[in-house]
C-alpha cells in the first residue's frame, strides 16, 4: 500500500480523498492555489503545498509545479480526482516516468477513451452498441452533409476531444449544418486545442444513464449498477440517482454486460464510468467513457455501501477485486449545489458565504469544502456541495431530499437549492417522466424575495 498520496485537485473531491486516505492510514499532501488557501482540503491534509496563483493554468493544470510538490514531499502516488489533470494522458505518463503511481488507468487507456473516434471504434470491436454516425472525423461541412443525409436528421455535431458540452451542436435540417459545423470547430479549437468534429444521429428524448465499473491489474472488470443523470443543463449534470426509474432488471444486465465488455476491451484498471444514451424504447448506445472517479460516485456508494475511493486506491496498489458485480439495494439521489443564480440563466454567483448550515439526519450526506466565512472564488467550477440522500424507496428518498433541502441554509450567495426544492415537488420528476431535455421546459416561477 502507498505511504503518502498527493491529491492533485481542490475543493470537495480533494477533501473526500483525504478522508479515505486517513481511514486507510495513508499520509496526504494537498496542493492549492493562493485563492484556495482557506479551503478545508488544505486544513485537513497532513501537508500542503502552494503551487501558484488562482489561474488553473498556473496551478492545478501545471504539471511541473505538481511534480515539484510530489518531489519535495516524497509522495509515492498521485490521486487526480476529477477535472483538471484527471484524464490527461501526458500527466499520467510523467508520473510513470518518475516512478510515482498515478491512481487511475494507464496513459494508453486514457488516450483510447479520451478521443471519441478511437473510443467508438474500440466499442464497435467490443460489440457495444454505438450511435450511427460518421465513423471518423469530418473533412469539412460538405462531408457532414453527406453523412447526415445517409443517417437522417436530426444529427449531433461533436468535438472529438470534447467534454462538458463544448463543441456540440444539434442540426435539424441541411441548411443549418454548415454554420453549426464552423461554430463547433471554433469552440472545440478554443476549448481543447483540437478542432476535430464528427457527426452522429441525434437521439430524441434520450435518458443519460451511465454504468459504474472498476477493473483491477489482474484482468477482472465488474460493474456497480447504473446512475441516471438525465436532469442536466447544457450537458452539465444537476441531479443523479440510482437506481434509474427508467431501468428494468433486464436492461441493467444488458447495459452492465456491455460496460464490462468496454472495460475488458482496453484491459481497464481503476474506477471508470461508461456513459450511454437510452432512447424511449430502451435501446441504449455508447456515448463516452470517463476514465476517472465521477462527481456523482457518492450515489453508487450509498446504494452498494462501498467506498469507491478506497476501492480505487486498492486497485492502484495492485490488489484484486474480491466481489462480482453489484446491484442497488436502496435508492439514492444526489443534488449538486452550485453557486449559481437559477433566475439569471444559472449565472455563477461567487462571493462571501455569511452563514452555512448543512442538513443532517439518517440517510443524509453532504460533501463540501465550504463553511460560514468562506469566500467562493470565481476561478473554478461553481459546485460548492453535493447533497446525497438514501432511503428504501424512490418515493421516500424524494421526501427525504425535500426535507434536507429545506434545512440547507447558504446565505451571502445565490445557489441552486431553490431549483432542487422545486424539482422534488415536480410531478413529472416524481413519476420518473423525464429525459435530458427536461430542464428546457421546466417552470422556474418567480424568485422569492
Amino acid at each position: 500500500m502507498f505511504n503518502k498520496i498527493l491529491i492533485a485537485n481542490r475543493g470537495e473531491i480533494a477533501l473526500r480523498i483525504i478522508r479515505t486516505c486517513k481511514e486507510m492510514g495513508i499520509l496526504t499532501v494537498a496542493v492549492y492555489s493562493t485563492a484556495d488557501k482557506d479551503s478545508l482540503h488544505v486544513r485537513f491534509a497532513d501537508e500542503a503545498v502552494c503551487i501558484g496563483p488562482p489561474s488553473s493554468a498556473e496551478s492545478y493544470l501545471s504539471v511541473p509545479k505538481i511534480m515539484a510538490a510530489v518531489e519535495i514531499t516524497n509522495a509515492d502516488a498521485v490521486h487526480p480526482g476529477y477535472g483538471f489533470l484527471a484524464e490527461n494522458a501526458d500527466f499520467a505518463e510523467v508520473c510513470k516516468e518518475y516512478n510515482v503511481k498515478f491512481i487511475g488507468p494507464s496513459p494508453d487507456m486514457i488516450r483510447k477513451m479520451g478521443d471519441k473516434i478511437t473510443a467508438k471504434e474500440t466499442m464497435i470491436k467490443a460489440n457495444v452498441p454505438v450511435v450511427p454516425g460518421s465513423g471518423g472525423l469530418l473533412k469539412n461541412a460538405e462531408h457532414g452533409l453527406e453523412v447526415a443525409k445517409e443517417i437522417g436528421y436530426p444529427v449531433m455535431l461533436k468535438a472529438t476531444a470534447g467534454g462538458g458540452g463544448k463543441g456540440m451542436r444539434i442540426v435539424w435540417k441541411p441548411e443549418e449544418l454548415k454554420e453549426n459545423f464552423e461554430n463547433a470547430q471554433k469552440e472545440a479549437a478554443a476549448s481543447f486545442a483540437n478542432d476535430g468534429i464528427y457527426v452522429e444521429k441525434f437521439i430524441e428524448e434520450p435518458r443519460h444513464i451511465e454504468i459504474q465499473i472498476i477493473g483491477d491489474q489482474h484482468g477482472k472488470v465488474i460493474h456497480l449498477s447504473e446512475r441516471d443523470c438525465s436532469i442536466q443543463r447544457r450537458h452539465q449534470k444537476l441531479v443523479e440517482e440510482c437506481p434509474s426509474p427508467f431501468m428494468t432488471d433486464e436492461l441493467r444486465d444488458e447495459m452492465g454486460s456491455a460496460a464490462i465488455r468496454a472495460g475488458e476491451a482496453i484491459k481497464y484498471e481503476g474506477v471508470g464510468t461508461v456513459e450511454f444514451l437510452v432512447d424511449k424504447y430502451r435501446k441504449f448506445y455508447f456515448m463516452e467513457m470517463n476514465t476517472r472517479i465521477q462527481v456523482e460516485h457518492c450515489v453508487t456508494e450509498e446504494v452498494i455501501d462501498h467506498d469507491l475511493i478506497k476501492e480505487q486506491i486498492k486497485v492502484a496498489a495492485g490488489q484484486k477485486i474480491e466481489n462480482d458485480s453489484y446491484y442497488p439495494t436502496m435508492h439514492a439521489i444526489e443534488c449538486r449545489i452550485n453557486a449559481e443564480d437559477i433566475y439569471n440563466d444559472f449565472r455563477p454567483s461567487g462571493g462571501h458565504i455569511k452563514s452555512f448550515h448543512s442538513p443532517k439526519g439518517h440517510g443524509v450526506r453532504v460533501d463540501t469544502h465550504v463553511y460560514a466565512g468562506y469566500t467562493v472564488p470565481p476561478y473554478y467550477d461553481s459546485m460548492i456541495a453535493k447533497l446525497i440522500c438514501r432511503a428504501q424507496t424512490r418515493e421516500e428518498c424524494i421526501l427525504k431530499m425535500a426535507r434536507a433541502l429545506d434545512e440547507f441554509i447558504i446565505e451571502g450567495i445565490k445557489t441552486t437549492v431553490p431549483f432542487h426544492q422545486m424539482l422534488m415537488d415536480d410531478e413529472d420528476f416524481k413519476s420518473g417522466n423525464f429525459n435530458t431535455g427536461f430542464i428546457n421546459t421546466f417552470d422556474f416561477g418567480e424568485e422569492k424575495k
